[in-house]
Parts: structure tokens; sequence; C-alpha cells
């Protein structure tokens, strides 16, 4: 039995805390804020309950698997967990609208058909066996193994298998996303669509491998799901397990360093002045806090994966409205850019900014949870926007609001009050500069879509969470936990889940 120090409570962090504590260590967590999560947060106020964080869930079976291997309960009995369907409705920059059905190719291929035209559903349906092929070849190095000692091999390869395009009297495959949609699916539309995965992890799709078509393809494949009374009950959820497990959470308790002692940590240092001791370490914390609180010690060094600079976060915008949520309403619907290059221009050109008329995502969960009675609705707005210290960027709520007027016509007549959350509560809550947002590690691209790995050059230290393999979002997060607690409890030689 070990004693091992967690620093944050965040997801990641959370899911290797409880798969210790069943292995038998003695485990701490902690916590400078006042609660767990992470950037998975609620805001509350006059009966109405909101997400601040990601606002459902792909890929459940990662946290199905968590309360599998740590206590009898699974997950659905700690968690009302439904999936959504429509996956999305997406309304196009000239007007045009469609539903994508839940995990149904037939489905799909014949909605995009139907609404943008006979053959746009067989392309995108062509498309998805292509991407079946990428996430085929990446998903155990990528979700569910520990990243590579030859991490090289995963940047150069590209994985996605592009169709030959002739283009100037020569014969080319896409590397980018962005020609993906241009050279395969031929559709505006349907690129957007394509694009629109990327986007929503803050990803230049221009400049974002081919390979990132893994990302449509897991919501494809595993559904999009939603937890009633929103993504905070996981969050609350994997605490208790962790309390169950008899994990002990210190919040409002600052680490201020690692104590090291011949090359390998020994606890740490909390701002109190106290050390608590610890023969392994945790850290599920952004990479500039990490150097920080590692000072002097190396923890990555030449030849590893350098630690990512997150460059997007998000603008979020939440909505009290009076009136009943109309039936039918899609739970989730993409309002994309009028000017597909004005918005990706200014949110990742020279001078980072706002796009005028941004892609907004819209949530509106059918959930009696989150409103003070069925005479009124909750929904959450979302934008990407760059990642940058001090941004001050609430006046571009509005735009979020009008540009979300497309999808819901009348919202302003029935806005009784707005709050915004802009990157500067994210790096609050996460600690992450500029309120950055961790992508998914990817293949391809020289390997900058990667993230480090779990363990580190100082002995006893892991890295946790979604700034360390297998980087941003809630399976990523959940699968790192995994890692790491099969890094400790079997050491280097563990390979991943089997």
């Amino acid at each position: 039995m070990a004693r091992i120090a967690v620093i944050g409570a965040g997801m990641g962090a959370m899911a290797a805390a409880a798969r210790l504590a069943v292995a038998g260590h003695r485990v701490a967590v902690y916590e400078r804020t006042e609660t767990y999560g992470g950037a998975v947060r609620r805001f509350e106020r006059d009966g109405f309950s909101f997400d601040t964080g990601p606002g459902l869930l792909p890929l459940p079976a990662v946290w199905r698997d968590l309360f599998v291997k740590t206590g009898k309960e699974p997950l659905e009995e700690c968690v009302d967990l439904v999936q959504v369907d429509p996956s999305a409705r997406h309304v196009f920059a000239d007007g045009t609208e469609v539903s994508v059905p839940n995990a149904s190719r037939a489905g799909v291929v014949a909605a995009l058909d139907e609404a943008l035209g006979r053959g746009a559903g067989q392309r995108w349906g062509d498309f998805l066996v292509r991407a079946r092929e990428a996430w085929d070849r990446t998903r155990r190095p990528l979700l569910e193994e520990p990243l590579w000692p030859d991490w090289r091999v995963l940047g150069e390869r590209e994985p996605y298998p592009a169709v030959p395009h002739k283009r100037l009297l020569r014969t080319r495959r896409a590397g980018t996303l962005a020609e993906v949609g241009a050279w395969e699916l031929r559709d505006a539309r349907l690129t957007a669509l394509l694009e629109s995965h990327a986007l929503a992890y803050g990803l230049d799709p221009r400049a974002t491998p081919a390979s990132a078509a893994v990302l449509p393809y897991m919501e494809h494949a595993f559904g999009t799901w939603y937890v009633r009374g929103g993504l905070r009950e996981l969050a609350r959820a994997v605490y208790e397990r962790c309390l169950a497990r008899r994990v002990d959470f210190r919040f409002g308790a600052e680490v201020t360093g690692i104590a090291g002692k011949d090359g390998r940590v020994a606890g740490v240092e909390l701002a109190d002045g106290t050390v608590a001791e610890a023969e392994y370490v945790v850290a599920g914390v952004a990479p500039g806090v990490l150097a920080r609180l590692a000072g002097e010690a190396e923890v990555r060094g030449d030849g590893e994966v350098p630690p990512q600079r997150g460059t997007a976060s998000r603008l979020t915008v939440l909505l009290a409205l009076r009136g009943a949520r109309p039936e039918g309403a899609a739970h989730r619907t993409v309002v994309h850019a009028p000017d597909r290059d004005a918005e990706l221009e200014a949110v990742f050109g020279a001078a980072p900014g706002v796009a005028a008329r941004p892609t907004v995502t819209v949530l509106r969960p059918d959930d009696p949870r989150l409103v003070p009675d069925r005479e009124h609705e909750a929904v959450t707005l979302t934008a990407v926007v760059p990642a940058r210290p001090g941004a001050q960027d609430r006046a571009h709520a509005d735009d979020l609001i009008t540009a979300a007027e497309r999808a819901l016509p009348g919202l302003r007549d029935r806005l009784l009050w707005h709050e915004v959350r802009t990157p500067a509560e994210i790096a609050e809550a996460t600690g992450a500069e500029g309120g950055a947002v961790p992508a998914p590690a990817l293949a391809a691209g020289g390997g900058r879509l990667l993230h480090p790995s779990n363990g580190t050059r100082l002995g006893g230290l892991f890295t946790v969470g979604g700034w360390s393999h297998p980087g941003g979002g809630l399976p990523h997060a959940g699968m790192s936990g995994a890692l790491v607690a099969g890094l400790i409890v079997e050491g280097p030689g563990f390979r991943g889940s089997r």
C-alpha cells in the first residue's frame, strides 16, 4: 500500500484516484478550489441550472468501465444516462437544415440525401467507412495504451485512407480535414458538417490532419449521450465513487510545489507551509502549472512529446427563457457561420479574436431538473474563441444570441436573463493559461497533436487529464485515469486494457 497524492480534482484525476484506491493505495486529492470536476461545473440561478463545461457525453463506455472496475453499482445506477436523438440538427449558411439521426448509418444517409440532394448521403456514408479505418488503426495507441516510446511513428503515419484526387495534373491525397471536405465530400454543407467536429475541440480544419476524421466517426459509431440533471451529475457520481472507495479530498488546499528526494517524488508542498508525504504524485494540471510545481526538477526531456500550448477556448452564454420547450425540439443544434473563411481567420489567424458571426452550438435539453417548471427553458450557447490571458469577451455574447436566432426564432422575446462564461472563468476553474481547452490526441501532422506521456522523468510523478496522453475530452480524461492507475499498479510494463 502506497501513499498517493493527486493534484486537482478534475475528471481524469478522480478517475485515477478511484482506480488507485480500489487497488489498495491510500489516496488523497488536493484541490485548490472548493469543488470537484475541473471544467465540468454547474451554474444555478432562479431555479435554472446549466452545465458550464461539456454538455454531452461521447463514448460512455469509458465511464461504464470505471464504475465496473471500482464498485458494484454500474454507471446507469448512479446517473440517468440517455441517448440523444437526433444526434444534432444542423443549420447551414444557405439556410438548409438537416437533423442527423443518432448512430444510424442508413438513417444519416437518408436524411442527408433528403436535405442536401441525392448523393450527399452516399458521400458522407463512404467517408464514415474510411473514418472507421482510421479509428481502427489509432484507437489503441491513441486511447487505450500508454504513449509509445517511439511516438514519432504516430506523427508520421496518416491513418486516414484518403481517396486519390487529381489536382493540377498530379494525384494527391487529402492531408488535412479541410481537404477531405473539399475533395471527397464536394459540398460546402457537408464540409461544414465535417469541420464542425474539429472546430468544437478548438482545431483549425485547415491545419488539422485528416486523421481527425475519427471525431465524427466516434459520434456516429457510439452515439451521443446526455446525463439528466446535466453533465455535472457525472462528476458528482465519480466523486461519490471516490468517497465510497475512501479517497480523501482536501478542498481549498493549493499545492505550491512537488517535494522530491534522490530523483523521486517525496510528496507535495501546500500553501499553508506543510508537506504531505507521498510515494507517488499524480498531477492533473495544465503544463504551465506542472512546470511551476516541479521547480528545477526535470519533468520532460528532449526527444519526448512537448507539452501543448492551447490556442482555443470557449465562450458560453446561458439563457433563461420564458415559455415551454417546444415538443420535438432537437437537443443540440449547430448553427454554422455564414462565412467559414472569415470565422477561421478570426479565431486562428495572425491576430486572433472572436468571429463576428461564429458557428454556435445550441443545447436545449428536455430535462425538468434544469428549469423551475415546465413553462421555462434553459438553453446554452457555445462558440470557439481564442485562448487569451485576461480576455474580455462578454461583449460578444450578443453575437451568439443573434446567431442562435437563426435556429430559435423569437429567442430574444423569450429571454428573461443571460449569464456569460468567458475563457477567464475556464482559467480560474482549470488553471490553463488563457482558459485554453485541450484537444484529443490525433495521429499524423508530425505529432503536434499528441500529448506528453503520463509518466515523467521524475520518479513517481505521473500526469493525468486533458493536457497529457490521450488528451482532451471526457472519454480521453477517463482513459488517462485508467492509464495512470495501470502504470502505478502494474509498473512500466503496463500496456493498456485488453
